[in-house]
């Protein structure tokens, strides 16, 4: 236990000292925690809640303070703590402490494009049937209101693991800067991947005018993917990619009446917030795991049945 440790060691380097080691490379543990243990004979369950609420506060404002009981209770265990849920509600209820709650997108973004090609709905809203990365990707792109006037921030998403591909922002929403998020997604792919070919994926969109466009159809096709478009005006065909960003709206871009100065103050924004979402933020549809990590479990169980089969 902590205290025991504290106990025998504080003679030699002191309590401040030591509770400021392991704050820094293991939890967060107040010297005020240990005193008052001692002083008002805490019971070891008051002990283990005071350390755990200290762990929650500094984890839920590590992680844009949007968690909710739920999340948090996943990340604790994936933290080695073993408690219930309904003991890290009661917890962050007592901190004040409560999940950011997303709001409805009102803004209308997609307009239809009037060209003669139009491809056809190739995912149907199945969601669920991507079971490896590359087969199905999503895009889109969001509004970002700034000092200097209107911005705009396209996505592409892989359905599988719901990664955040490729990104861009641009001061004008022509059919130019879609195609550079896809044309990053690729890139992305491509390094980490000596092997990868973006021939034969899915690449879903709604029906705007930038995914309409000449430029962006010539771009899918020299690329080898294939086009689907779902139903204008509908989110539920496209709503992996409405998630998305509907959780960028709510955790970055719109949160606590945030001010933007300009689009570099979004843009350097943004890189911090996409990183976070790729490699540590928790998500419900796979599983209570990051993007980088759901992915990474494909590929190692897909090596070891490689392995199995030699």
């Amino acid at each position: 236990m902590i205290v025991d440790y504290i106990d025998q060691a504080k003679a030699e380097f002191g309590v401040a000292p030591i509770c400021q080691v392991l704050s820094d490379t293991l939890w967060p543990f107040a010297p005020s925690v240990y005193y008052a243990y001692h002083a008002r004979g805490l019971s070891r369950r008051d002990l283990d809640d005071a350390y755990l609420i200290n762990w929650i506060i500094d984890s839920w404002e590590a992680n844009y303070a949007c968690y909710g009981a739920v999340k948090m209770w996943h990340l604790a265990a994936r933290g080695g703590f073993q408690v219930g849920r309904d003991h890290v509600a009661r917890l962050m209820r007592l901190a004040g402490l409560a999940g950011i709650v997303r709001g409805k997108r009102r803004t209308k973004t997609t307009v239809a494009g009037k060209g003669p090609t139009r491809h056809p709905d190739r995912c149907h809203r199945a969601w669920d049937t991507p079971g490896r990365p590359n087969l199905w990707w999503i895009a889109d792109f969001t509004y970002v209101w700034t000092d200097h006037g209107f911005c705009y921030v396209a996505f592409v998403t892989d359905v599988f693991s719901r990664k955040i591909l490729g990104w861009t922002i641009s001061e004008s929403k022509e059919t130019g800067f879609v195609v550079r998020a896809l044309r990053q997604a690729v890139s992305v792919r491509g390094r980490r991947d000596p092997e990868f070919r973006s021939t034969g994926i899915v690449h879903h969109s709604d029906a705007g005018s930038q995914y309409t466009a000449v430029m962006f159809l010539t771009d899918l096709e020299d690329l080898g993917m294939l086009g689907s478009i779902g139903t204008v005006g509908d989110a539920l065909d496209n709503a992996v990619m409405e998630s998305t960003i509907g959780l960028y709206k709510t955790e970055l871009i719109d949160r606590d009446r945030a001010h933007w100065q300009d689009m570099r103050h979004v843009e350097y924004a943004t890189a911090r917030w996409v990183h976070w979402y790729n490699t540590t933020r928790l998500h419900s549809s796979i599983g209570y795991r990051p993007p980088d990590e759901h992915e990474q479990e494909y590929h190692h169980t897909r090596v070891s049945h490689q392995a199995d089969s030699t």
